[in-house]
């Protein structure tokens, strides 16, 4: 399907050329070009956006499998997607959409009213955008964030952190949650990850979308064999977490399997994720899920202060009803 211009939000001018400042790569583009992401070009002297309301996937999910933990447990949300992203990953997961140029061929458009309603048809608690980054989609993640909140949906980026603090900024009233990846915490090993080396940027623009937005934040951090597993990657992404978003936030470990350009490199093994999960106890942090495991029990929720089950979890179900009390009277950060 063929891509219909949009004029693109966050532009300066920076010599004969234009500089994109919708993700923390600012891209400078000469007439003609497109930046890193492959969906921004240089027209003119204007820059578009080629991929507003052009979706690839669309699906109506739990919220658990973003994963969201501690946000609106149980519901479903209405999940897009478009094309392109903002980093390089070599094991990325969905990069039939966001490294594959062949992926426009599979763009359909969907209206941001259009996607509301849908939303609503299909009974979602909310709209989010992921699969690929929407970091690159802000034209159209806007539109639809403010329609959402005028129809009573929560909203939810899924995310890299590339967005700038100058985009974080024009949605953030409409933006109730913003899922992270911290792939790294070191300049070597985040650009061994992801082609980019300057890890602060999302970090520090992470912190403003929770201090500044009071956005519900988790975190995630896909373990990569040789790549980000060392105990002390992993001491400092937790310590991370702990001082600068919380003791309260969610962290999720999540397993590696064989992807993309990364297919020589096995699976994590599981030594490593229980490894990571000590070392989040360790810095203090109160909820550590273990994800890409089937079964295994660290995926429920307990109450820190009793241990008692808060919210027993299968895959992506909820095994028994969701509270965000427990019964010795503690209440836990988890948004119902």
């Amino acid at each position: 399907m063929k891509m219909e211009k949009y004029p693109a939000t966050l532009v300066e001018q920076y010599g004969d050329a234009l500089r994109c400042d919708c993700c923390v790569r600012r891209c400078v583009i000469n007439e003609g070009k497109h930046g890193l992401c492959g969906t921004r070009v240089n027209i003119g002297g204007i820059l578009y956006s080629e991929i507003f309301g052009m979706v690839s996937s669309a699906s109506s999910d739990p919220v658990e499998k973003k994963p969201l933990y501690h946000f609106h447990p149980g519901k479903t949300v209405f999940s897009l997607g478009s094309m392109g992203c903002s980093l390089k990953c070599q094991g990325c997961q969905n990069w039939q959409i966001s490294q594959d140029k062949g992926a426009i061929s599979r763009l359909q458009y969907l209206s941001p009213e259009n996607a509301i309603k849908t939303a609503i048809n299909h009974g979602d608690a909310g709209i989010c955008w992921t699969y690929n980054e929407p970091a690159i989609w802000l034209e159209y993640t806007l539109e639809c964030a403010i329609l959402a909140k005028k129809a009573g949906l929560f909203t939810a980026y899924i995310t890299n952190g590339t967005a700038t603090r100058e985009h974080i900024d024009i949605i953030g009233e409409y933006l109730d949650a913003y899922r992270v990846d911290i792939k790294a915490i070191t300049p070597e090993n985040y650009r061994k990850l992801t082609g980019y080396n300057d890890p602060s940027s999302i970090l520090i623009n992470t912190i403003h979308a929770k201090k500044k937005w009071r956005m519900h934040v988790e975190c995630v951090t896909n373990i990569t064999p040789t790549m980000n597993d060392t105990p002390d990657e992993l001491s400092k992404i937790a310590w991370w977490i702990s001082k600068n978003l919380g003791i309260d936030t969610p962290w999720h470990i999540t397993r590696f399997y064989p992807q993309y350009e990364l297919q020589h490199i096995p699976a994590t093994p599981l030594s490593t994720i229980d490894l990571a999960y000590e070392i989040g106890k360790d810095a203090g942090l109160k909820y550590i899920y273990v994800g890409n495991i089937p079964g295994d029990k660290r995926q429920d929720t307990l109450c820190p202060m009793c241990k008692a089950m808060i919210i027993e979890r299968y895959g992506f179900s909820m095994l028994n009803n969701v509270s965000n009390v427990c019964e010795c009277g503690y209440k836990l950060p988890i948004v119902v």
